[in-house]
């Protein structure tokens, strides 16, 4: 898992309790990805799960914001302090 040093225009939010610097604008999914984080959620089976669509179609890309479960990772932006849960595991 990557910690990037916040250069100007960037905002810290947090997956799975680690801090990550992001760019003002970018989507969570595009975070995730960022940091190499590539899972959201695990399937039924246990498979790690990730954003595949990009448009909030597939519904692969799940997690929990703030505390609000189920919020699409690829329809979110991130905002300063944002505490994301993918739920994914290790």
């Amino acid at each position: 898992m990557r910690v990037d040093t916040p250069d100007s225009g960037a905002l810290v939010v947090h997956v799975d309790g680690v801090a990550v610097a992001v760019s003002a604008g970018m989507s969570v999914a595009a975070a995730l990805a960022r940091a190499d984080i590539l899972r959201t959620r695990r399937s039924v089976t246990g498979q790690a799960r990730f954003a595949f669509c990009g448009m909030g179609v597939c519904q692969e890309c799940r997690v929990t914001i703030d505390g609000v479960p189920h919020r699409l990772a690829c329809q979110e932006f991130c905002r300063p302090g944002m505490n994301i849960v993918t739920g994914g595991g290790a």
